[in-house]
């Protein structure tokens, strides 16, 4: 399980487009406000998924070879199989022109609960099912397993933390170097897109079918 998470984790972190977002919302004015308006949105997603799977499980993984944990196996693979997909789909677009989405050019007079809804609304949903998916089959007996789960949620968190935290104590110099990232991300966008999801989209594939086989 914790493998798993911390490569689903990571790929969460490193998502482009919430990122860019995120950073501009934070060059906006009260962008430190906006900013922390996202997070806990975010974080607070992350959290109850979490939540209601271990609700549902109670902490403890169905019986191998079990209608749920087939289920669990099989919806992995369904994601994995479908980020491979998006990748290659990702792959012969790359490089044609494409204006940027609208909503973007309005988040500088975005409210607190606007970058919130983004906050929810820019979750790699994907990438979160296959979190909670992995989560279906573990064991939550141990303080251990319980500290994995918040190194999850710290992963998948932690770009947006830091570039928070930077922008509280540090506005002057993270505002050109955040706009050089958003620059750097904007122009990689769809690099980091096929590269994310293939990496993450073999490993649950292989997992899966390693598990099923």
């Amino acid at each position: 399980m914790v493998l798993d998470l911390v490569v689903i984790g990571l790929a969460i972190n490193l998502g482009p487009l919430h990122n860019s977002a995120f950073i501009l919302l934070l060059s906006a004015p009260r962008g430190v406000r906006r900013g922390l308006a996202f997070i806990l949105a975010w974080l607070g997603c992350l959290v109850l998924v979490l939540a209601a799977v271990i609700m549902l499980t109670g902490g403890k993984p169905p019986a191998p070879r079990s209608a749920p944990s087939t289920l669990a196996l099989a919806l992995k693979l369904v994601l994995g199989i479908g980020m491979v997909a998006y990748a290659e789909m990702k792959r012969r677009r790359a490089g044609r022109p494409r204006p940027a989405p609208k909503w973007l050019g309005r988040l500088d007079s975005a409210s607190g609960w606007t970058a919130a809804g983004l906050g929810v609304v820019l979750q790699p949903w994907g990438l979160v099912a296959a979190g909670a998916a992995t989560v279906v089959q573990a064991h939550l007996t141990s303080l251990g397993s319980y500290v994995a789960l918040m190194v999850f949620c710290l992963l998948a968190t932690c770009g947006l933390l830091v570039m928070e935290l930077y922008a509280t104590y540090r506005p002057a110099p993270a505002r050109a170097k955040l706009a050089a990232l958003r620059e750097w991300i904007e122009s990689h966008q769809d690099q980091v897109i096929v590269t994310l999801s293939l990496l993450v989209g073999f490993w649950l594939v292989a997992k899966s079918v390693y598990q099923l086989v």
